[in-house]
């Protein structure tokens, strides 16, 4: 007889398949979109692609705008984890800060499409993401003037939503020397006042 041990490592041994087909899925549809334009790519494509049949692709996402949808997520929780992680290391709150910000900057630097931007920031993934942002960049905005390394006479919140702002530039900046330089002028923006 089977005890209860025989199911349950089946059961993950089929949840690392799905998760390796979803992610198959995901990464092949950013790789077409990206050689071929968002509008070129279809079901078909995309599952001959990923080596997989059309129906197994529908049992996973309805259509390629839900697969980009995924991905984009996928996407936007990694950078937040390196984010997070950056805010968690070691150092004083204006060292984390300065890394968090340049790691940022670098994002946005390399962001994607317009064509593919459009379709993918108005799905409410985003709002969630740019929140948990705004509070990374927050929590370390108040540590920092706790300690006097950065100013205090703005609310934190103001602060963070100014570092967004100025850091969103760096999208159409030409390099990342001139990217890292933006991240210097907007730290000096947040020395303590004289």
């Amino acid at each position: 007889m089977y005890t209860g041990v025989v199911p349950r490592l089946w059961n993950e041994t089929i949840e690392a398949h799905r998760a390796a087909v979803r992610d198959a899925i995901l990464d092949t549809t950013a790789e077409l979109v990206t050689e071929h334009g968002l509008l070129s790519v279809s079901m078909s494509r995309i599952a001959e692609k990923t080596g997989i049949g059309r129906a197994t692709l529908y049992k996973y996402f309805p259509d390629v705008e839900a697969i980009l949808l995924a991905w984009h997520e996928r996407h936007v929780s990694g950078h937040l984890e390196h984010l997070a992680e950056l805010r968690d290391q070691a150092g004083d709150a204006r060292q984390r800060l300065e890394a968090v910000l340049e790691a940022y900057a670098l994002i946005q630097h390399k962001r994607h499409a317009t064509e593919l931007a459009a379709l993918l920031h108005r799905d409410e993934h985003v709002a969630r993401a740019q929140q948990h942002l705004t509070d990374i960049i927050r929590d370390l905005l108040t540590e920092g003037a706790q300690t006097g390394d950065l100013r205090n006479d703005i609310p934190p919140e103001e602060l963070a939503d100014y570092c967004l702002h100025a850091l969103a530039a760096a999208g159409s900046l030409p390099s990342e020397a001139a990217v890292r330089r933006l991240v210097t002028v907007t730290l000096a923006g947040l020395r303590p006042p004289h």
